[in-house]
This record gives C-alpha cells, structure tokens and sequence, in this order.
C-alpha cells in the first residue's frame, strides 16, 4: 500500500533530533547531497519580524502577479492543508498550494537522500521547498522565516536579493529571548552583508539593535520613519521616500497596522528597481491582495456563519500576541465607530503566549468571551477554564465552550439580533475554523 501524504509527513516529523543545535548545519549538509537546490533559486526576497510577515508576504505577491511576474512563496505555519505553505506558479501564472501528489515526490527525495538522520521537520520541508523552487520557474522567490532568523532553516540563503524586517514584538520568549533587543538581535540574523534591508515600523530598542548589527556586517538599511514612510489620508495610502511621493489605494487587507504592513512590500518593489514593479502594480496589488485569517470576514453562508442572525458579522484573526490584540481591537473599534454592533469573541491559544496581554486591549469592546479548546494543536494550548480564568480576571464576562460550534450556538441564543463575532487567538485555531466553515479536513502543524 502506497504511503499517503499524511503517512509521510508523519514519518518525517520522528526525525526530529533529541538535541536541538543551533546551527543550520543539517540542512546545509541535506542541501549539499541534493545538489544544492538553494544555490539555483530566483532572487529572493527574505522576511524575518514578530507581526506582519504574512501580511508583507501577500502585498509583494499580490504586486509581483499584478506586473505579470510568476513567484514563489513559502510561508508557515498553514492553516488547513500542509502544502499552503510552499505556493508555486499555476497555469494562470499565479501562485497557489503546490498540488499535493507533487509535494509529496519532493518530500520522499529528501527523505531519500537524508536516509533516516536526526533532523527537524522544518528544515526537510524547508529542503522540499527549495527542490520545488529550483525545479519550477519564477521570477522571484518570497521567503518567510519560519521561527527567529539567524538559526531558522531559511537562513541558509547566503545572498538574498533583498531582506525585510517587519515590526517586532515579544513573543516566543522561550525560544528567542525575554527582551525586546534580544528577539530583535535574533531576527537581525537575516540580514547580510552588502545586501539591502527594508527595517519597517520598530519599537526604538528593536531599531536600535537592528541598527546595531547592521552596522557590524555592513548591510544597508533603509528604515521607516527616515527613509520611507506610509499613511493613510482621506480615504488614500500616501507612500513617500527621499524621492518620490505614491498617491494609492487603501489595502484591502483591513486595519491601520496594514498601512504598515503595505508600506513595507511598497518600500522594497521601489528599492527592486530590476523587479519590473510599476506603480499600476502596485495599485492593483494594494486593492487585489488576499491573505486569509488576518482580519477575514467570513460568509454567513459558511457552516459556522450560518449559526449566527442574518445581518451579523463573523471576522477570524490568527493573531496571538499583545502587539497584534492591540492592532486587532483598534480595527474592531474603527469598524465599531462605523457600524455599531454587539461584540462577541471566541478565543483559544497557546499554552506559552501572554493571554493576559492579548487580551487586555479588549477591555470596553467586546461584552462576552467564549473560550475553546485547540483539538490537535502541536504544541500544547491553553485549557478553555485557564485562558477563561484569565479573562475573568481581566473584568471580562466569560464563560467556557467545547468548540467553535457551541461558542456561536451559545452566542446566538444570548444576542439574538445581528451582531459581530471576533474568533481569534491563534492560527492554528484559524485553520480549524477555515475547515469547519469550509467542511474540509485540516492536516496537523
């Protein structure tokens, strides 16, 4: 019986080495018996940061295709299928989840050569990932780090044509460091010598230690705030650098953050002068760009909208930490002002983010949490009774649900008449929420 895609991504995750080294030695020497698939990639664009990777990610694809370029993107983690995260050219020339049957020929060539050695998950899907991108045409590769930068799997990639650092926040502590300037020290590991980076909006201790070691290795940055800027005024996204002043469109990605975020993709297609990127494609990439769980808005057609009054609003926002609950509840309440509705939150996360700080800047806004459980989940998540506890203890009216369903079921027999529905917390809880609504089945992280 021939090993299914799920058979295969199971086998290699028992790989994983007992002791984790920070060096990016195993896959160089993976890279290396493979012929060195990462030496023959189009140029590439490398993104390292706290929040907005995938938002920056979406707005260069977006204005890449909107030029009749062909990309690849590779992203993590996914949501509801594993192959989302390596994204080749289709027949229309736009970038989409690599068909799974393909993915999976890549993935048994690198279990081949690898030959049952001690290695991480990550780093053979990041191998698969350059043996798709080297074999298939594009004009540029889109490459999202993974978790940090100096020791993440992508770094291997020794001369990027250009690489972007987006607003950095804490989060992963445990892994990265229990200050600002220290997460900002490992995301700086990304950039290069003689290469350009893009340094979008920073905390003053982040910038501070980007600038720093940039200084040490001799990359150029150009920085937001002094080199370029974006914002939005009068309905517009006003983009401005030392030379130029772009009048455009308001993404369509909702939320003030995603000014920044588009700012960012703006700044490096304009630093690309090479990359064919004009201003129309810019434009249309602003007003075309689509990344799901960032501020969704999902159908109450859909099976878990469908649960909700006619006229209600169900938004999904795979942000987890304090930076991005700021954001989050900053949009809500721009749409509230706007258009005002009952607040209600369906929440679940990690056992090691800071729920306290996510949630505290929903305080005023929403009138009830509901919290679930994770099913799945990689990593260990936040029992509902413990992120309810901590809620609660924020002032927050809360109670607890065995999952998405119930928490709208319960939602609905509480309100009755239209209202607005923020599911959030995590992306892995996204990605369920994008299987249910869409009856699909998700494949693990």
């Amino acid at each position: 019986m021939t090993d299914t895609l799920d058979d295969l991504l199971a086998r290699l995750k028992r790989l994983h080495p007992l002791m984790i080294d920070l060096s990016l030695g195993r896959l160089q020497n993976l890279l290396a018996k493979l012929g060195h698939p990462e030496h023959r990639l189009a140029p590439v664009i490398h993104i390292a940061g706290t929040n907005g990777k995938g938002s920056t990610t979406a707005y260069l694809k977006a204005m890449y295709e909107a030029a009749g370029k062909r990309v690849h993107v590779y992203t993590s983690p996914h949501l509801v299928r594993f192959n989302e995260r390596i994204a080749v050219p289709g027949p229309d020339g736009m970038a989409g989840p690599i068909a799974e049957d393909r993915l999976k020929q890549y993935l048994e060539r690198v279990e081949l050569v690898n030959s049952g050695d001690a290695i991480t998950f990550f780093e053979v899907t990041t191998a698969a990932a350059f043996l798709a991108f080297a074999e298939i045409p594009a004009d540029a590769v889109i490459l999202e780090v993974g978790l940090g930068g100096d020791f993440d799997a992508t770094n291997v990639i020794a001369k990027p044509a250009l690489t972007i650092i987006t607003p950095v926040a804490m989060d992963h502590a445990e892994k990265l460091g229990d200050t600002l300037p220290k997460i900002a020290r490992v995301k700086a590991g990304i950039l290069k010598p003689g290469v350009p980076g893009i340094i979008s909006l920073q905390e003053p201790a982040a910038l501070e230690t980007i600038v720093a070691r940039a200084a040490e290795i001799r990359a150029p940055l150009s920085l937001w705030g002094q080199d370029f800027e974006a914002f939005a005024q009068r309905g517009r996204l006003v983009y401005q650098n030392e030379t130029e002043v772009l009048d455009l469109p308001l993404p369509a990605l909702i939320g003030r953050h995603q000014v920044v975020n588009a700012g960012a993709a703006i700044a490096a297609v304009r630093h690309l002068r090479s990359s064919g990127i004009g201003t129309k494609a810019i434009e249309r990439g602003l007003t075309q760009v689509q990344w799901p769980a960032r501020m969704q808005r999902l159908a109450l057609a859909g099976r878990l909208g469908a649960r909700l009054p006619a006229e209600s609003e169900l938004w999904l926002d795979g942000g987890h930490n304090p930076h991005c609950g700021q954001a989050i509840a900053q949009t809500l309440a721009d749409i509230e002002e706007r258009a005002p509705k009952p607040l209600y939150m369906v929440v679940g996360m990690m056992g090691q983010k800071d729920a306290a700080g996510f949630l505290a800047h929903f305080r005023g806004l929403a009138r009830r949490i509901i919290t679930v459980p994770i099913p799945g989940a990689h990593e260990a998540p936040l029992a509902p009774e413990a992120l309810a506890h901590v809620a609660l203890k924020l002032g927050f009216t809360v109670e607890t649900a065995s999952g998405v369903p119930a928490a709208l079921d319960r939602i609905r027999a509480a309100e009755g008449r239209p209202m607005r529905v923020l599911i959030c917390g995590s992306l892995y809880l996204a990605g369920q929420v994008l299987a249910l609504q869409d009856g699909l089945q998700t494949q693990t992280n």
